[in-house]
């Protein structure tokens, strides 16, 4: 589990993010037109998670922005921003934005992936949303990178995500 803080007050998550060199779980998400992804989905690619409570915060939103103008010139890079927010939300949020680099997922249905990341928030205001994290995987679908940021408000470390790749 771990300690994060959500404006100074402290929370948990359901457990600890993936180790460095493990097989990534596979996941099912929802896509904006409603379908399913899944980690297969991605299998060749290098992928970066970047994993987020809403896109209705500022935070989050300037993630998916920074995200967004890096993935336009990674080689074999996929950028998959997640959150529980709802496709639709997901959708409005990039139609307004430009975003067109990264492809937005949703785990509104059950909440899995964040439980099997083990980055779903416990208790608090955020409870059952996912915490801020990046995730990085190779091509075989291996952790490479992880960060947990420790306090919700906080941008992740996009430098040393990208040198991860």
């Amino acid at each position: 589990m771990a300690k994060i803080t959500l404006g100074g007050t402290p929370t948990n998550t359901v457990g600890d993010l993936p180790n460095i060199g493990e097989k990534a779980k596979d996941f099912k998400l929802v896509k904006g037109d409603m379908s399913t992804a899944s980690l297969s989905d991605y299998s060749g690619k290098k992928l970066i998670l970047n994993i987020f409570p809403s896109v209705d915060t500022g935070t989050c939103a300037a993630s998916i922005r920074n995200f967004n103008k890096s993935a336009a010139g990674l080689d074999n890079t996929k950028v998959l921003c997640i959150s529980r927010d709802l496709p639709f939300a997901q959708g409005r949020f990039c139609g307004a934005e430009g975003i067109e680099n990264v492809e937005m997922l949703s785990d509104f249905r059950t909440g899995q992936f964040a439980k099997d990341y083990g980055l779903m928030i416990e208790g608090g205001k955020f409870d059952q949303l996912h915490s801020r994290c990046i995730v990085v995987l190779d091509e075989q679908g291996k952790v490479t990178y992880t960060q947990q940021v420790s306090e919700i408000a906080d941008e992740p470390d996009y430098e040393k995500a990208l040198a991860s790749l």
